[in-house]
C-alpha cells in the first residue's frame, strides 16, 4: 500500500527563490493548458492531449518562453498534465469546471520528477534548486511515487509515496457505528463521544484574533481608496495579510491534527468494521444558519481519513446508502419515528426506549447489515 510522507524542507535564500520560480512556472503552464484547452472547444476542436500542448510549449520556449528553461522541464510538463485530468474530469461529470489557479489563493506547489529524485542522510535533490536539507529522514531505498514540494505560508514541504506493507492486526468482533454531527464532531456507538474542537477555548481564540486582523486590514483599504481613489497595498497591509495567513495555517492545522487523532484512536481500538453514512455535504451546506459549522467540521476529511487507515489496517469499512433513516430508526426495536425533528435532541420510542439522538443514530449504523 502507498501512503504519502509529508517532510519539512529547510531551504537557504538561493534556493527559496528557486523554488518560488518553479512554482511559478507550474502556476503559468496549468493556466496556459486551461486556457488553450478553453479556446480550442469554443472553436469547435476536439480535445488536445498533453501530448500536442507539451510540444508547443517546446516550441514557445525557444521564441518567447525562455524564461522556462531556468526551472525543470518535467514541472511543466506535469502541469500540463494536471490541467488535462481537470478539464477531462469535468466533461466526465467527475468534477466541476476547472479554475484558473490565482497566485494569491492558491496553495503554491510543484511535481518533482521521481527519477531524479535522490535522498542522502537528512538531505533531498531537488531538480534544478539542488540538495535541500530536511527535518527529518526521508526512508532511502524506496521506490517514490508523485513527489510535490509546496508552501504552507511559513514553511516549504515535500510529500511522497511511498510503498509500504500493510500491518498483520488481530481484530475484535466489534462492528463500530460513527454518526457525524455539529454539535459534537462524532459519536461512536461504543458510546465515545468527540468533542466539536471549534467550540475550545484554543480555536476561539485564534477565531477572535482573525477577526480583528481582517477588521484592521479592511480598515487600511479604505483609508487607501480615500486618499488615492483607489486601493493601494502598503507595506502595514502587507504585514497585516501575512499575519492573516499564518493564523488561518494554525487554524487548519489544529483542526488537521484533531481530526487525525479521533480517527487515529477508533482505529486503535481494532474493529473487524467501522460503518459510517454517505453524507450529502454538498447538501448540508445550502442551509445558510449551519454552513459554516458543517464547513469547519471537515466531515469529508474525516470519512477520508478513515477510510483509509481502516484499509490499511485491514478493517472492513462500510458506507451507508445516502437514505438510510440512522437517526429516526429506534435501535431497540427498529420502529421508525417519520416526525422526528432536527431540533429533537432525545430519541423517544413508542416502546419506551428513550437514548441519546446521536448515540441511537450511531448504534444503528453499527448494526447495519448489507442486503
Amino acid at each position: 500500500m502507498i501512503l504519502s510522507k509529508k517532510i519539512r524542507l529547510k531551504p537557504d535564500k538561493t534556493q527559496e527563490s528557486l523554488l518560488w520560480k518553479s512554482t511559478g512556472t507550474a502556476r503559468f503552464i496549468y493556466n496556459w493548458t486551461l486556457g488553450r484547452q478553453k479556446e480550442n472547444y469554443e472553436n469547435g476542436g476536439k480535445f488536445l492531449s498533453d501530448n500536442v500542448l507539451r510540444k508547443e510549449i517546446t516550441v514557445l520556449k525557444k521564441l518567447e518562453l525562455s524564461w522556462l528553461s531556468e526551472v525543470s522541464n518535467n514541472v511543466a510538463k506535469q502541469a500540463v498534465k494536471d490541467a488535462c485530468i481537470a478539464y477531462k474530469n469535468f466533461f466526465t461529470k467527475k468534477a466541476s469546471f476547472p479554475k484558473f489557479k490565482s497566485k494569491k489563493k492558491v496553495k503554491p506547489s510543484f511535481y518533482n520528477d521521481t527519477e531524479k529524485l535522490k535522498v542522502k542522510e537528512n538531505l533531498v535533490l531537488v531538480e534544478k534548486v539542488g540538495w535541500i536539507k530536511t527535518s527529518e529522514q526521508i526512508p532511502m531505498n524506496n521506490k517514490y511515487s508523485n513527489p510535490r514540494i509546496s508552501f504552507d505560508g511559513k514553511y516549504w514541504y515535500i510529500s511522497v509515496g511511498i510503498e509500504i506493507e500493510k500491518p498483520e492486526v488481530k481484530l475484535t468482533d466489534e462492528s463500530v457505528g460513527i454518526d457525524l454531527g455539529v454539535k459534537d464532531l462524532a459519536t461512536c456507538s461504543t458510546g465515545k463521544i468527540y468533542k466539536n474542537i471549534n467550540k475550545t477555548k484554543r480555536v476561539k481564540k485564534f477565531k477572535k484574533k482573525l477577526k480583528r486582523l481582517q477588521k484592521q486590514v479592511s480598515r487600511k483599504y479604505e483609508n487607501s481608496r480615500e486618499v488615492n481613489n483607489r486601493y493601494e497595498k502598503s507595506r502595514n497591509i502587507v504585514k497585516l495579510e501575512k499575519k492573516i495567513r499564518l493564523v488561518h495555517r494554525r487554524i487548519f492545522n489544529i483542526r488537521n491534527n484533531n481530526l487525525h487523532q479521533i480517527t487515529n484512536e477508533i482505529v486503535k481500538t481494532k474493529p473487524s468494521r467501522i460503518v459510517m453514512e454517505d453524507l450529502n455535504v454538498k447538501g448540508m451546506m445550502k442551509n445558510r444558519h449551519l454552513s459554516k459549522a458543517i464547513a469547519e467540521q471537515n466531515f469529508y476529511k474525516f470519512i477520508t481519513y478513515m477510510k483509509y487507515k481502516a484499509e490499511f489496517n485491514g478493517i472492513e469499512f462500510i458506507q451507508v446508502p445516502r437514505f438510510y433513516p440512522s437517526s429516526k430508526t429506534c435501535s431497540k426495536c427498529g420502529t421508525i419515528k417519520k416526525d422526528l425533528k432536527l431540533s429533537d435532541r432525545v430519541f423517544k420510542c413508542e416502546c419506551g426506549h428513550i437514548l441519546d439522538r446521536d448515540l441511537n443514530a450511531s448504534i444503528n449504523l453499527a448494526n447495519y447489515r448489507v442486503s
